[in-house]
């Protein structure tokens, strides 16, 4: 029986697939399970016990739809960002929040300006649309801001993405710098910033939260899914100027961030000490996973995550190799996708156990990968 006819062309022209192949799959494909999970940039030290006690307080309680206007959170955001919550939205991840600016700005056609290589869901967001993706290449490692301001006016861009610190490198630009990238851009041009890892970069990293908010092209991703480690609950803002975030009221799914993932968030939030400690015990893992990589030959690139590229010295062709070999032996990692930045590995940072696999692993790896 043939395929529903239906779908629009755009659908129908593009490929099944996803950004990312998950672990899962990866188990499933071998009939394994992976002894060292440190490829997806989870936080393996897990989320404060406050949080995991108020999770539990509230087990008996998911009958409740969460709150469509995710109220206390959005409160308690603003008063951490010294903002207002009118300037505060809400949704399921970075990744959600991504496809619902994308949806309100991109159309058939539109030009969005992006990193060769950057974080690849937003560009997955940006052909659903059917929007014109042009790439402009890292430089030294890091996304070239005076680069994509040029493709910007060259192109007449509607969307520039731009991930600082950055996703596959870990590079990252002062705040300095990217106040006056997003200052110098076009009105017409809107700004999405993913600062996911911004809890984990150097404190000079990130313009202060009131500093950019004045722009209505501006709007700013932050996540509970990193230093906070509450991946599995998908727990995501933006914030920027009241007019702008508004905007997202008349396209999100009002009810997609569930009651668990806001009480989990507003404990998350209100736990900063839990906060200063594991972002301590992952600077003590990158620095170790640096360590590994130099004792190994592999030349650990400076990060702002929780996670180390790990210059092979090489080409993509024997990292990918080189990756494999890890997941033969049961240690998942990742790369990027695109040369030159595809020469690297990329490890996340974990407790010691798992960095005690991986350290134990590796030398024989790069023997197998050749």
């Amino acid at each position: 029986m043939p395929g529903f006819s239906g779908f629009t062309p755009l659908v129908r022209s593009l490929p099944a697939t996803v950004p990312f192949v998950g672990p899962e799959t990866h188990e499933r494909a071998t009939g394994g399970v992976f002894r060292a999970r440190i490829g997806a940039n989870e936080n393996g030290f897990g989320p404060a016990p406050s949080v995991q006690q108020a999770m539990r307080d509230a087990a008996a309680d998911v009958w409740k739809y969460g709150d469509p206007e995710n109220h206390d959170l959005r409160v308690a955001l603003a008063a951490h960002h010294g903002l207002t919550a009118a300037n505060m939205t809400v949704g399921e991840g970075i990744d959600g929040l991504q496809a619902l600016a994308v949806r309100q700005i991109v159309m058939p056609d539109t030009a969005v300006v992006t990193s060769l290589g950057a974080y690849p869901t937003f560009n997955f967001h940006v052909a659903g649309h059917g929007g014109r993706l042009l790439t402009v290449p890292y430089r030294d490692d890091r996304e070239d801001l005076d680069a994509l301001l040029a493709a910007v006016h060259r192109e007449k861009a509607a969307i520039v993405f731009l991930a600082n610190p950055d996703n596959p490198m870990g590079s990252w630009h002062s705040g300095g710098d990217i106040e006056a990238f997003a200052r110098a851009l076009p009105e017409t041009t809107m700004l999405v910033l993913d600062e996911a890892y911004i809890e984990t970069a150097p404190a000079d990293a990130a313009p202060a939260s009131r500093a950019l908010v004045d722009l209505p092209n501006v709007l700013r991703m932050r996540t509970f899914s990193k230093a906070y480690g509450l991946a599995g609950l998908r727990c995501g803002y933006a914030f920027g100027h009241a007019d702008t975030i508004v905007s997202f009221d008349k396209v999100r799914n009002h009810f997609g961030v569930n009651i668990m993932a806001q009480i989990a968030g507003l404990a998350a939030l209100e736990d900063q000490a839990y906060l200063g400690r594991v972002c301590g015990q992952i600077d003590a893992a990158r620095k170790r996973i640096a360590a590994i990589g130099r004792q190994n030959g592999l030349e650990p690139l400076p990060s702002a995550t929780n996670f180390v590229a790990l210059d092979c010295g090489r080409d993509g062709t024997f990292a990918t190799a080189l990756l494999q070999a890890l997941a033969d032996r049961r240690v998942f990692v990742r790369m990027p996708g695109v040369a030159p930045l595809n020469r690297c590995i990329r490890i996340s940072c974990a407790p010691d156990e798992a960095l005690d696999v991986f350290e134990r692993e590796l030398p024989e790896a790069i023997v197998a990968a050749g």
